[in-house]
């Protein structure tokens, strides 16, 4: 009997140990710990083309007389009461290069479309070639009238920092350097009230007359505004303009009608507009010429193999 009980336990915790072994190999290991991956990155470095339109608002310090006759005495109390010249609108194009997520550089030319400038002079006395209307009565005041017409076409190597993008808006500043081409025509410089002018006694019917002329002037411009990324190829801008083309001469204005010789010759002049400047408005569009680079994500670990006991 003692022989059969041994073998008996013997049996059980043979059995015990089995169902324990099995129980063992039907659960699954552990699993890893999950793996984050890290977003995709697109890099939006290369090649673009730009185009911009736009508005703005122009204005200049002062119109200042530059007398290349020596003969010709100006009028002392030569004096600007008004001056003004249009607003203008602009269109551009351009290449440029993103040299990263937040620096890129650009190219551009641009078209600027003619604007009316007009400016009145204002002198008096017998001396200044205003004389009293009638003999003993008080010296008038005599006006000139200057108009033109104003156009130029700009070019621009530009810089811009690019702040970061939320919400698909990139926020970002700039600065440009370059030159422009300002061709000022139509300039008449007419007298009033009198018929007398301060460039030679140009009547209301025989002003003093140029002729149409451009020059170079160098140009600077300070960037501000935002991108809106449309999709990675392609970026609308609205941004804010300063620009300042420094001094611009006008064509020699000639007083050569009759009426216009006076015994120190002929009146030749021509005037500058100092610190023209412009306050502007634009909307561009960029298009990337390659498509975005993208980062490949790390590599992540495959789940592990499930075995069933």
């Amino acid at each position: 009997m003692l022989v059969v009980r041994i073998f008996g336990l013997a049996g059980a915790a043979a059995l015990l140990n089995t169902a324990s072994l099995a129980a063992d190999l039907s659960l699954p290991p552990p699993l890893p710990p999950p793996v984050l991956q890290a977003p995709v990155v697109a890099v939006t470095s290369g090649w673009y083309l730009r185009g911009d339109i736009g508005m703005g608002i122009q204005q200049f310090n002062d119109f200042q007389h530059n007398q290349t006759n020596p003969n010709f005495v100006w009028p002392a109390s030569w004096q600007i009461v008004q001056k003004n010249i249009g607003d203008t609108d602009f269109i551009g194009f351009g290449v440029g290069y993103q040299w990263n997520n937040w620096l890129r550089f650009d190219v551009t030319g641009e078209h600027r479309k003619t604007s009316d400038l007009k400016v009145i002079g204002a002198y008096s006395g017998f001396n200044d070639f205003c004389p009293p209307v009638q003999t003993g009565q008080p010296s008038q005041t005599c006006f000139d009238l200057i108009q033109a017409q104003h156009s130029a076409w700009v070019v621009m190597a530009n810089a811009y920092v690019d702040l970061g993008t939320w919400w698909c808006l990139t926020p970002f500043v700039g600065a440009g350097v370059g030159a422009a081409r300002h061709t000022i025509a139509g300039l008449t410089d007419t007298g009033f009230p009198f018929g007398f002018s301060a460039l030679g006694f140009a009547s209301t019917t025989n002003p003093g007359t140029s002729t149409d002329n451009s020059k170079w002037t160098m140009a600077w411009a300070l960037h501000a505004g935002v991108a809106y990324n449309v999709t990675n190829n392609v970026k609308i801008e609205l941004a804010y303009r300063y620009i300042n083309f420094g001094n611009i001469d006008t064509p020699v204005v000639d007083c050569t009608f009759n009426g216009c010789l006076n015994p120190q010759g002929n009146p030749l002049a021509f005037h500058t507009m100092t610190q023209f400047t412009a306050q502007e408005l634009k909307i561009g569009v960029r298009f990337l010429l390659q498509a975005p680079e993208v980062a490949p994500p790390p590599p992540a670990f495959a789940p592990p193999l499930m075995r069933k006991g």
